[in-house]
């Protein structure tokens, strides 16, 4: 007998982490030793920084700006999957943009936050929506 199918999968390129240009694949360190003129603006204005090269974009540009785009499309994701319920698996800077929208904080306020403590790999974040605002309801975070 065939499995239960449970949810349609979509694939959305509005979720993808953020575009690093020319950073992309480096760490920290080689970031910084090659291009030692962003260092300072990197760590201290991390969600306006734009990586240098083509397609570099910044946290609370082009990030913040797909999360919204990918927001205004939930009432119709929601609408055609079981229960309503849409699960969203994505990177660090695309949750926090997400997490800024849905919880109407400020993506500053999220960034000092992750630098305090980040959101763990493989961390669910849940969700419901009421009276037309997202409420975080519950967060389940690895034991390792």
């Amino acid at each position: 007998m065939p499995a239960a199918r449970l949810c349609n999968a979509l694939s959305d390129a509005e979720l993808n982490e953020q575009h690093y240009g020319d950073a992309t694949y480096m760490t920290k360190q080689e970031l910084f030793a090659a291009y030692p003129e962003d260092a300072e603006n990197r760590r201290l204005r991390k969600h306006l920084w734009v990586p240098p090269g083509d397609g570099g974009e910044s946290l609370a540009g082009g990030v913040l700006r797909r999360a919204g785009t990918f927001l205004a499309t939930l009432p119709a994701i929601a609408s055609t999957a079981a229960a309503g319920a849409v699960v969203a698996v994505t990177h660090h800077t695309a949750i926090l943009a997400l997490r800024a929208l849905l919880e109407r904080r400020p993506v500053t306020e999220l960034v000092d936050e992750a630098r305090r403590r980040k959101t763990p790999n493989a961390a669910v974040l849940l969700y419901r929506l009421r009276d037309e605002r997202f409420e975080i309801a519950d967060v389940a975070e690895p034991e390792c």
